[in-house]
């Protein structure tokens, strides 16, 4: 079987939506086509010469990364720039380069679940509900013969959702007027005559990242030729989706044995920890790459954080709060998610060839006795 870049786009897109992105990001396809045939993947936390490298050992024809490889427009096509060299060395190559990166942050199950599942956490909880993640109402006006179809279509493409229910609409009956032009083909009623129909409001939420799916379904569902609809902005955030996740240890631990223990889980060579080594630590709040600046927003009882990128005056943060801090460094804290892409492709496309790679940071570590 035939996969395409679209192909996988389109999987991505599905699990993390790029509308989740925060405004300032760059997500999605960045190098290639869509139209480009695809027979194996590499995934990487962040598109360098080195996965480069591996991606044309292995015969990869597409990079899935976490981090995106152009983040502010390209001014000119160098190849002494080092950044725009690897954009040159993809394309000379064939290779196309796709990015999820803050819509994988606050997926559900993208970067802070794997991380939080990789650390052993249950009764997990969104931590942070951004308030880009808006919801908007669609409402409709179907025949009540199409209810059903119309409504089940919708559904599908991602309207409907609250919490674990699913195809959650309202619906009411009315009457619908119209006056189809000579050049027109109405499902019901004359042409150039004024008509009333018999019509169901329909209403169902939906994320804002998924409206254009999701109208896409209702002309295709829809009997009618131009169906009417209005779009109602909401203050409802997705409860499903956020920043960071929060959960409790299996049994409480000493701060300093759960500093190990990270640091064990994520394969990193060292972590910093900020609080007393002895305090008891059970519920832990998790935000992987670089959240220091989110240590002002945690919950009172949260125990211990977990994170990357923490800097002096977020540590002191932590202490007023009293809130402990574990710095295993932003690429260990989202490394994880990398095997999760990579097992997810496997799944969704069996006979595709995925590979998750991991490029160790090349750093020295000084201790007192060198």
């Amino acid at each position: 079987m035939t996969f395409t870049v679209g192909d996988i786009c389109a999987f991505m897109d599905a699990w993390a939506p790029p509308g989740w992105a925060y405004e300032w990001d760059r997500v999605g396809l960045q190098v290639g086509s869509v139209t480009q045939p695809v027979t194996k993947v590499l995934v990487c936390l962040t598109v360098t010469p080195k996965a480069i490298n591996a991606a044309k050992r292995k015969r990869a024809s597409m990079i899935i990364a976490h981090h995106p490889l152009i983040w502010t427009p390209l001014t000119a096509l160098r190849s002494d720039d080092p950044q725009t060299r690897l954009c040159l060395d993809l394309c000379q190559s064939g290779i196309a380069c796709f990015a999820a990166h803050t819509n994988l942050d606050v997926a559900p199950d993208g970067v802070n679940a794997a991380l939080a599942e990789t650390l052993g956490l249950r009764q997990r909880e969104i931590l942070f509900r951004e308030k880009h993640l808006r919801q908007v109402k669609l409402i409709t006006f179907v025949p009540e013969t199409h209810l059903d179809a119309v409504r089940n279509t919708l559904a599908h493409a991602g309207a409907g959702i609250i919490g674990d229910y699913t195809h959650c609409s309202f619906y009411s009956p009315g009457t619908g007027t119209f006056l189809p032009g000579a050049d027109s083909n109405p499902f019901v009623g004359d042409k150039e005559t004024m008509n009333e129909e018999p019509e169901l409001r329909l209403e169902m939420i939906l994320d804002h990242a998924r409206l254009g799916k999701v109208l896409r379904a209702l002309y295709a569902a829809h009997p009618y030729e131009e169906p009417a609809y209005d779009l109602i902005p909401l203050e409802n955030v997705n409860d499903q989706a956020g920043l960071g996740q929060i959960g409790m240890l299996k049994k409480n631990m000493p701060l300093r044995s759960f500093a190990s223990f990270v640091r064990e889980a994520l394969a990193t060579p060292h972590v910093t920890v900020h609080g007393a080594g002895k305090r008891t630590v059970r519920r832990v709040a998790v935000a992987g790459g670089s959240g220091g600046g989110l240590i002002a927003r945690l919950p009172d009882d949260t125990d211990v954080f977990v994170t990357g990128d923490v800097g002096y005056h977020d540590a002191e943060m932590a202490r007023l709060r009293g809130i402990a801090c574990i710095d295993a460094g932003h690429v260990a804290t989202e490394q994880p998610v990398v095997a999760e892409i990579a097992t997810r492709l496997r799944h969704a496309f069996p006979a595709l060839a995925t590979t998750a790679f991991s490029e160790k940071e090349e750093s020295v570590v000084i201790t007192a006795s060198d």
